[in-house]
């Protein structure tokens, strides 16, 4: 299975994403499992591994107050 990775920094934050293949033209994100963090949550998807953690990152930036100037 394909796995792509990704860092984002939001509200001063590295976060580790994780983006697999459901099927053919679906992906899934989810922050990646690293020591010490939490790993329940919700998964978020997209047509493009792009864009599934996109849709993560859009998430995590509004609950962090990331996006608010």
């Amino acid at each position: 299975m394909t796995v792509h990775h990704y860092e984002e920094l939001i509200a001063g934050r590295l976060y580790f994403i994780e983006v697999s293949a459901v099927d053919q033209a679906r992906w899934r994100a989810q922050i990646a499992r690293r020591p010490g963090m939490p790993t329940a949550m919700m998964p978020f998807y997209g047509p493009t591994p792009e864009d599934a953690a996109k849709e993560l990152s859009k998430w995590l930036t509004l609950i962090t107050g990331g996006g608010a100037s």
